[in-house]
């Protein structure tokens, strides 16, 4: 199984939201159908990007990083949104 740290954009706010997971899908799913507290007065979302990992640990690690580092955070939405 991988994991991914994604990168999702509000329609409503065009804010950004990353998080991980095992199932892509089924979170980006959870997070239109507000099941997710932080996201649900944003909705809906669209999956932007992600990076890929063997790991959760490394994927957890790496979600961390990005939402402790405000320099990381930058760069991984200029990457994976290709700004």
């Amino acid at each position: 199984m991988s994991y991914k740290v994604y990168l999702l954009k509000s329609e409503l706010d065009n804010t950004y939201y990353i998080g991980y997971t095992g199932d892509i899908e089924n979170r980006l799913e959870y997070h239109n159908n507000g099941k997710v507290k932080y996201t649900s007065k944003k909705k809906p979302w669209r999956l932007i990007g992600y990076e890929e990992y063997n790991k959760e640990n490394e994927a957890r690690w790496r979600e961390y990083t990005l939402k402790h580092n405000a320099n990381e955070h930058y760069k991984f939405i200029k990457k994976v949104a290709k700004i």
